[in-house]
């Protein structure tokens, strides 16, 4: 799914200026915020959107499964960086999807003190980028695409960590705050049955698991899972952009999504349908069409 970010610039794709077919051409204040942060973007160093270390949660590499567990749920994100000793030997990251196959063994019957102690992060963890707080955030983001690598250490002048830094916080730089999938809101996604079809109503905060179990059919590959947890970051990358009102994005397993809500800065509301292979084809001969 990741691009070679040398093909392509992402910041455009990102800002929508490849404008919609039958889009208005009319900037709206939102828009010319973004891109006004765009052209400022440029100039943004490492140290001017990292995560100073103070607010830095993260887990020793001896860290239990029953207190990793506990620490996701404590920090509300779906990666945490990993440390040997203390905060100035980052040694990786673990993504909290990589937790859940030993949390289903524990609710197979396992022990609970087998459970509670077990070290699985030598196992299951993932490299990270190790930058100078100098660098340029454009440049980062280029290569974090380039190594599909999603959070990268900031390191000072003796090795020690200044902070950390996701894919996410560069794109807020330009989107504005993006509004995480651990807000507590209610999400949901809601059938609608016609006499012909059925549809489904999703906010765009769910996961992907959610509205695979609730349309019953599995269509993400691993790489898209791997990349994305939320089914607006799905769309977003699919599209390359934030999507406008009315588009209708297709996915080649026979998924149409279909923009109902949305504003510059993300997608709210989408209208997921499956599609047969033929009406797939038939549905993207269409929307060439026009």
């Amino acid at each position: 799914m990741s691009e070679d970010p040398s093909s392509t610039n992402w910041l455009e794709r990102v800002l929508g200026r490849g404008k919609a077919p039958g889009s208005d051409s009319q900037e709206t204040p939102d828009q010319k915020r973004m891109m006004n942060a765009a052209e400022q973007f440029h100039l943004l160093r490492v140290v001017d959107v990292m995560v100073p270390r103070a607010d830095i949660i993260a887990v020793d590499i001896d860290t239990g499964l029953h207190d990793l567990s506990k620490a996701f749920q404590d920090a509300g994100h779906s990666r945490l960086p990993i440390y040997k000793e203390s905060l100035d030997e980052p040694i990786g990251m673990v993504h909290i999807k990589d937790v859940l196959p030993y949390l289903m063994l524990n609710a197979r019957g396992r022990s609970a003190k087998t459970y509670k102690d077990r070290k699985v992060l030598n196992t299951i963890k993932r490299p990270v980028l190790f930058v100078p707080p100098s660098m340029l955030a454009q440049d980062l983001l280029s290569r974090m695409q380039a190594r599909r690598t999603h959070m990268a250490i900031v390191v000072d002048e003796y090795g020690g960590t200044d902070g950390i830094l996701t894919i996410e916080d560069i794109i807020e730089e330009i989107v504005g705050e993006i509004e995480d999938e651990h807000d507590d809101v209610d999400l949901q996604v809601k059938t609608v049955r016609n006499e012909n079809s059925t549809h489904w109503m999703a906010d765009a905060r769910i996961s992907i698991d959610e509205l695979e179990e609730a349309i019953g059919r599995e269509f993400a590959s691993a790489d898209e899972e791997g990349e994305v947890d939320t089914l607006g970051g799905l769309i977003f990358t699919l599209a390359g952009r934030v999507p406008e009102r009315g588009e209708i994005i297709y996915h080649p397993d026979g998924i149409e999504f279909e923009i109902i809500d949305a504003d510059p800065r993300r997608v709210k509301v989408i209208k997921v349908r499956t599609l047969t292979k033929s009406a797939l084809e038939k549905a993207k001969n269409n929307l060439a069409a026009e």
